[in-house]
């Protein structure tokens, strides 16, 4: 008996063999009757046979799973091949003829086994595809839980030793004043006991002086004297003991010491639950995934067949009815355009330049709106501080609310639909990563010495490494931070003051922007790491104050203009 390849083994085979006596032609079909693969020829004679026209023949992914060979116990040479509905049990055709299973009723159990087994498999696939991805992400959470606990303990400690350490030099301090009260204490009493010790010195001179008058009235011829002067001395001076200073010792314990210094604590709040992704949303998102990748492949093609021409091309002209001025420019999938002017009209038109919408808006010279992958456009609102989204059916939603910051500059990912939004706020600027439903993702605003990155963050892109390219007008450079938000580099022109407006990128990572003064104005062509390749446009092309680019699919590049409502497009690539 053949035995049946498992799906690893077929797998690794450059095909299947069919399993037809001779045949070594792909067995690409399945007899779920016979159990074997067949090729597409064995399959027609399989249907035409008369003893095997009714079988069931189906793709060779789909066949049923073979049923285990297992003998009955009762009759060892049959196999257990039925199943009794009413008793629940696996039988052979012979018990079946017993008298406790007359007119029951049986099935096949190769079918019960293969609608198992298919189950079983989708329970397999269940985990490989969802149970184990979605238990890793939550594994990898709390590696970067451990990593994260680390370092909040770590800073702890640091903290810690920091307080310890002004405690000391607190104490320090004090000890020192206490110190020198000791030695003002000190000097006054040595002060007072000099005194008194003057005061005996005095007192003894004097005991000296009367000594001699004694001992001269002693010695007179005339006694009489004796008897005619009177002998007094002075009492001997008072003086009193100094009261020496007593040290009262502090009254403090490891608790006061303790109560003076911080404490850590674990907040008596309830821990938050991580969150598991339901299944449907795994599921959708690979299904996302899979068509990115599809996507990013077929991307990866054409990069590999695109370079630079050697020239400029003007492909085809727009003329927008409903603005006056085409300040930015972005494109639908679908060819169709979105311009809007410096009086907020933003006006969408077909391939032939007719208008479809015009909706008006708070915007003026910002790269305000943006094409998404999905048809959709999103566009900001200066003055509710929103961003709204505008379907292919023409309604509009409220998208994100910003807060008290202004969103300028809106960008749509083309890597993974998120959005990025360009913001200020008094004399701050930042750059605010959104996912494509609108949940705060990413905020940067400094650099890693704490420096502002943004100050006017008009115009918005994203390169096709996750590069976050921004035009930034009063910083007179093209900021650009990777993905994780560190400043890679900043362009800032070649020679005049850099004035950037419209900025986009193509499908070879180029970074185009323009340049727009009263002098000359022009379109920069830049490599991916900010190398500046040429000025792609300028006005020997007939450009004098470009402002709005953008590329499509198809790599066009379209230029909107200050001044007049005309959109060019032009094929720089080849």
């Amino acid at each position: 008996m053949m035995s049946e390849p498992s799906d690893e083994q077929a797998a690794m085979q450059h095909y299947l063999v069919c399993g037809t006596e001779d045949c070594q032609q792909n067995g690409q079909f399945y007899c779920n009757d016979c159990h074997r693969p067949l090729c597409e020829q064995c399959r027609e004679e399989h249907l035409k046979n008369l003893d095997t026209k009714t079988h069931e023949i189906v793709p060779y992914r789909y066949r049923k799973q073979r049923l285990p060979v297992e003998k009955c116990k009762h009759h060892p040479t049959r196999n257990i091949d039925i199943f009794c509905k009413e008793c629940k049990i696996p039988l052979c055709s012979k018990c079946s003829t017993k008298d406790e299973h007359q007119g029951h009723k049986f099935d096949d159990l190769e079918d019960i086994y293969a609608e198992e087994y298919a189950l079983w498999q989708g329970e397999f696939s269940k985990i490989q595809k969802y149970f184990l991805p979605t238990t890793q992400v939550l594994k990898n959470d709390i590696e970067e839980d451990v990593t994260e606990i680390k370092k909040i303990m770590e800073s702890i400690r640091t903290s810690m030793n920091a307080e310890a350490e002004s405690l000391k030099n607190l104490v320090d301090e004090v000890t020192t004043e206490k110190k020198k009260h000791t030695r003002t204490m000190e000097k006054s009493l040595l002060e007072m006991l000099k005194s008194q010790e003057r005061t005996y010195d005095d007192y003894i001179a004097y005991l000296g002086k009367m000594n001699d008058e004694f001992q001269e009235y002693l010695s007179l011829t005339n006694k009489k004297l004796l008897f005619s002067e009177t002998l007094r001395i002075k009492t001997i001076p008072e003086t009193t003991r100094p009261v020496p200073p007593v040290f009262t010792k502090g009254k403090f314990s490891k608790d006061d010491i303790s109560k003076l210094l911080g404490s850590v604590n674990v907040p008596n709040i309830k821990p938050e639950k991580r969150k598991i992704q339901p299944m449907e949303a795994v599921t959708t998102h690979m299904k996302s995934t899979e068509k990115q990748l599809e996507q990013s492949k077929e991307k990866s093609d054409m990069k590999q067949t695109l370079s630079l021409s050697s020239s400029v091309t003007k492909v085809r002209k727009y003329s927008v009815p409903g603005v006056y001025n085409a300040r930015h420019v972005s494109v639908e999938k679908s060819g169709r355009l979105w311009v809007s002017d410096l009086r907020g009209n933003l006006v969408q038109t077909d391939l032939q330049g007719k208008q479809l919408q015009k909706i008006q808006t708070s915007g003026g010279e910002e790269g305000y709106h943006t094409a998404t992958q999905d048809g959709d456009l999103i566009y900001t609102d200066q003055d509710e501080n929103k961003i709204y989204r505008i379907t292919p059916d023409r309604k509009i939603t409220e998208f994100i609310k910003t807060g008290d910051w202004r969103p300028l500059g809106v960008h749509s990912s083309r890597i993974n639909g998120d959005i990025l939004v360009g913001m200020g706020k008094d004399r701050e600027a930042k750059v605010t990563r959104y996912s494509k439903a609108g949940k705060e993702i990413q905020n940067i605003q400094r650099d890693n010495q704490g420096q502002e990155l943004y100050s006017d963050p008009r115009y918005i892109t994203e390169n096709i490494n996750g590069d976050i390219c921004t035009s930034d007008y009063y910083k007179h450079a093209v900021v650009v931070l990777n993905k994780s938000g560190q400043h890679r580099f900043s362009y800032t022109g070649q020679g005049s003051v850099f004035y950037p407006y419209g900025i986009c990128t193509d499908v070879l990572g180029h970074i185009l922007v323009c340049h727009v003064t009263f002098v000359s104005s022009t379109v920069d062509l830049l490599d991916q790491d900010g190398g500046f390749l040429s000025f792609i446009l300028s006005p020997q092309q007939g450009i004098q104050c470009p402002c709005g680019v953008c590329v499509d699919d198809e790599n066009n590049l379209y230029v909107g203009q200050h001044g007049t409502n005309t959109v060019t497009v032009y094929k720089y690539l080849q």
